[in-house]
């Protein structure tokens, strides 16, 4: 699906045009976001590719993406690195240093990680060190969020044991480690044994008495990996040794007395069989490096592809990008057009800056399939063309383009550009040799299913001449159906896109008021000369302009004014459309927070009648259960009683008033159950009744539900998102969430208010009932604080009083207004919320509810 462009047979578009449109450069900054070069360089070798179901599955493949990093927004690939060609070293009998066996293991051990957030573990939450287990892991979730990233994630399960066998025999501080083989552990214990009788026995030498007065210092150090002492020069005779260095002065000799070197030499026997226990060990290990080379390979090579993922996503987000639509090519039955479709709406440029350029819109539909875009120099013509050729470049190649949601275009089986000067002093060519020799190859290689993207066509000769070609060209083209754009002065081509079928005029639009051009694209009608107006304006003299007037056809000077009045009405228009769906997107912001309020309002007022109603029931079964330990009781008493009053006859007083008091208090007890049980009854009909409120409040007014259709606001369950429904084929849907576009099933979604139904009723005055309670709680203060304009001491004062009052009664959570500004009372209102003994968490609200300038408090209960 993303093979290089040698290893796909569709990768035809033409190289020279993508250099002219700069394609190089947004590949360049889609590598910016790689987390290793074996990511990048997957990005650096993307081309579009003209196979419809390729370019469909890798604009598929970048909406699972996109989605993986909205749900994981943290997630990265974390240590993996290119161990690629250290692992067929390993194939070839080399052995790996321990940096590089130490980069293999972390490199699997990351790619083991990053299989997480594609599976969903049977029965909770899993262990981060933990290996994956097929057996632990159903992965229904994953099969319908990202079933082409799926694909790579399964590949990721490292070799088995290859993880365990380096850390047991490597340890943390990249060191074989004692315990690695048991020959090993014996040598270091050795090594240790040794190097302590070599230092001791070089220890007592240089505190000896005798010995002291000949040494330059008294210290032990090492010359060529042997352990020496520094000797005076004047004294090298007195002292059998071996001499293995001198100072720069000459003065002092780095000696190995005679007396040590038996020790020094077991010493380094020693050190060279652990070199080479250590180097056999780590031969073990590059073998078995060796024999999995290829699973490590693909593995480094998928979790390249998950981080490309990430990196499409990452860019797609930062261009504010959106999921085109793919059309394939369908020709008209009467052969009159070819069948190519564009419908770019808002489109920008992805090298400009976002926030200052203009966005265009880009229409090329049936009936047309030649556009001719007149306009001012530094008008923007070339830019839209540019535009055009690297938003078609970039969705063949499966990126989102910047441009907004609903765009669609076919599948061009290839691009061809003439843009810039091709002016060439090493070939002596001039400015329209170039573009001659350029158009002539592209109309060697255009068809029906190419576009042709020209830009001023005709220009660098003879005006007269060049138009004449310029015509010609834009005739062959036409003649033979080729898509194509095309960028030009001359007013003759005006006349025939006018008068020619599948050909329109196209405009740059100019503010006559400022003398700058808009940027804006206008279909439909030709560009305007304004170089009499212009040049009045800067003050040419009027006798001038009025001799020129002198010289136009007045025919021709009248279209020009009408021209003038059509422009003007359709930026109006324009004008007048932006202002409506500005109002329109503002009253669906307006009414999606007002339907989140309530929900939220009704979530909360079901919750706390639900807290109500068991509190309720457990006091009415504690009560329950007194009385009945009270009855039990009596009923002991009376029992005793009777017993005792039967003993002592008529004579014990005393035992018959027990009596009668017992049966007293155990009639009284009796009929305290009794209103117990009313008491219940009542509240459990106040429940039942508030149940009744509750529901009629939270449903719409009863009616016939109508079938869903396009265009219709729906919540998807899985994604816990409101969307637009696209399409209905059977029993799936497809939707739209923002700039990414998914699939499901009917069953998943369903229609949101604001989507064709009526908003809920709510209850009338005398149907509000006040939730009932055992016991009296503090009135419920506002839901929200809003603390804008506040100095923090004042702030922090308002805020522990309402906290402590909203905890009181017991509110679930609470909505902190406190603006973005500087952020300073951002800060410490999150610093108080957080050390405060009332708040069981907060968060950020989210973008359309406020964002940095709300924080959501939940309280503890």
């Amino acid at each position: 699906m993303w093979g290089k462009p040698e290893e796909s047979e569709e990768a035809t578009m033409d190289q020279k045009t993508l250099q002219l449109i700069e394609y190089p450069k947004v590949l360049q900054r889609l590598a910016d976001y790689a987390a290793f070069n074996a990511s990048a360089e997957i990005a650096l070798a993307l081309r579009p590719s003209s196979a419809l179901e390729e370019v469909r599955e890798r604009l598929a493949f970048t909406r699972e993406a996109r989605l993986l990093l909205s749900l994981n927004p943290e997630l990265h690939i974390g240590g993996v690195r290119d161990v690629r060609p250290a692992a067929e070293r390993a194939s070839r009998a080399y052995v790996l240093s321990i940096e590089e066996i130490v980069e293999i293991k972390d490199t699997l051990v990351s790619a083991r990680k990053l299989q997480r957030p594609f599976f969903t573990k049977k029965g909770g939450e899993i262990d981060p060190e933990t290996p994956i287990k097929p057996e632990d892991f159903r992965e229904d979730a994953p099969e319908l969020l990202y079933p082409h990233l799926l694909a790579y994630a399964r590949q990721l399960t490292p070799p088995k044991g290859l993880i365990d066998r380096i850390s047991r025999v490597i340890g943390p501080d990249n060191q074989v480690m004692d315990s690695a083989t048991p020959e090993l552990s014996r040598l270091r214990g050795e090594i240790k044994v040794a190097h302590n009788r070599l230092m001791n026995k070089l220890q007592s030498m240089i505190n000896n008495p005798d010995i002291v007065p000949l040494l330059q210092d008294a210290l032990i150090t090492q010359r060529g990996g042997r352990y020496v002492i520094p000797l005076r020069a004047n004294f090298k005779n007195r002292i059998p040794a071996i001499i293995h260095d001198q100072s720069g002065t000459g003065q002092t000799l780095f000696v190995e007395p005679l007396a040590v070197v038996d020790l020094n030499n077991e010493w380094q026997e020693l050190k060279l069989a652990e070199r080479d226990e250590v180097r056999r060990i780590l031969a073990e290990l590059s073998m078995e490096i060796g024999e999995v080379h290829l699973q490590i390979t693909q593995i480094v090579n998928c979790v390249a592809m998950i981080d490309f993922a990430l990196m499409v996503a990452k860019y797609a987000e930062d261009i504010k990008g959106s999921e085109p639509e793919v059309l394939a090519f369908r020709p008209a039955a009467n052969q009159e057009h070819p069948g190519s479709h564009i419908h770019f709406i808002k489109a920008r440029h992805p090298l400009l800056d976002p926030e200052s350029v203009v966005p265009v819109d880009i229409l090329l539909e049936k009936p047309h399939y030649a556009l001719v875009i007149t306009g001012p120099n530094t008008g923007g013509k070339t830019v839209t063309l540019k535009t055009t050729g690297l938003l078609v470049a970039m969705a063949q190649s499966g990126l989102h383009i910047p441009a907004a949601s609903g765009a669609q275009f076919t599948i061009f089986e290839n691009l061809l550009a003439d843009i810039g000067d091709e002016q060439s002093i090493e070939q002596s060519l001039s400015t329209f040799s170039g573009h001659i020799k350029n158009i002539i190859h592209i109309l060697q290689e255009s068809h029906s299913q190419a576009l042709v993207l020209l830009d001023e066509l005709g220009s660098g000769t003879d005006p007269l001449e060049g138009e004449a070609l310029a015509h010609a060209i834009l005739s062959y083209l036409t003649a033979n159906q080729i898509p194509c754009m095309i960028a030009t002065h001359f007013a003759g081509l005006k006349s025939f896109a006018y008068a020619t079928p599948g050909v329109v005029n196209a405009a740059m639009s100019f503010d006559l008021d400022t003398l700058s051009p808009t940027y804006r694209l206008m279909i439909g009608l030709p560009g305007r000369s304004n170089a009499l107006f212009i040049a009045e304006r800067e003050g040419l003299a009027k006798s001038i302009i009025a001799h020129a007037r002198q010289q136009i056809d007045p025919v021709e000077h009248k279209a020009e004014d009408m021209l003038e009045d059509i422009q003007h009405q359709q930026e109006q228009m324009r004008f007048a459309r932006e202002s409506a769906e500005k109002k329109a997107r503002d009253n669906e912001r307006l009414q999606e927070r007002l339907n989140q309020q309530w929900q939220s309002i009704e979530a909360e007022r079901e919750k706390i009648l639900q807290e109500t109603r068991h509190e309720a029931e457990e006091q009415l079964a504690d009560m329950r259960k007194e009385m009945r330990d009270l009855k039990k009781r009596m009923k002991r008493a009376v029992r005793y009683a009777e017993k005792a009053s039967t003993a002592a006859l008529e004579g014990d007083s005393a035992t018959a008033r027990a009596v009668k008091e017992t049966k007293r208090q155990q009639s009284l007890a009796e009929r305290d159950e009794d209103r117990l049980e009313q008491m219940e009854e009542k509240i459990n009909q106040v429940f039942s009744e508030e149940s009744v409120v509750s529901s009629s409040s939270a449903q719409p007014a009863l009616q016939q539900p109508r079938a869903l259709k396009s265009g219709d606001r729906v919540y998807v369950h899985s994604f816990q998102k409101e969307g637009t429904l696209v399409q209905i084929e059977g029993d799936t849907a497809e939707v739209q969430l923002g700039p990414m576009r998914m699939k499901t099933t009917l069953k998943d979604i369903k229609r949101v208010q604001g989507g064709g139904d009526p908003l809920p009723s709510q209850p009338a005055e005398n149907e509000k009932r006040e939730v009932p309670r055992l016991y009296r709680t503090q009135a419920a203060p506002p839901l929200e604080l809003d603390l804008r304009g506040e100095r923090a001491e004042e702030a922090l004062d308002l805020l522990r009083g309402y906290l402590e009052k909203a905890y009181l009664a017991q509110l679930p959570f609470v909505r902190i207004l406190h603006g973005k500004g500087t952020g300073r009372l951002r800060v410490v209102i999150r610093q108080e919320v957080t050390a405060s003994h009332y708040v069981k968490s907060w968060d950020e609200a989210a973008e359309n509810d406020g964002g940095s300038g709300v924080t959501i408090v939940r309280l503890k209960s």
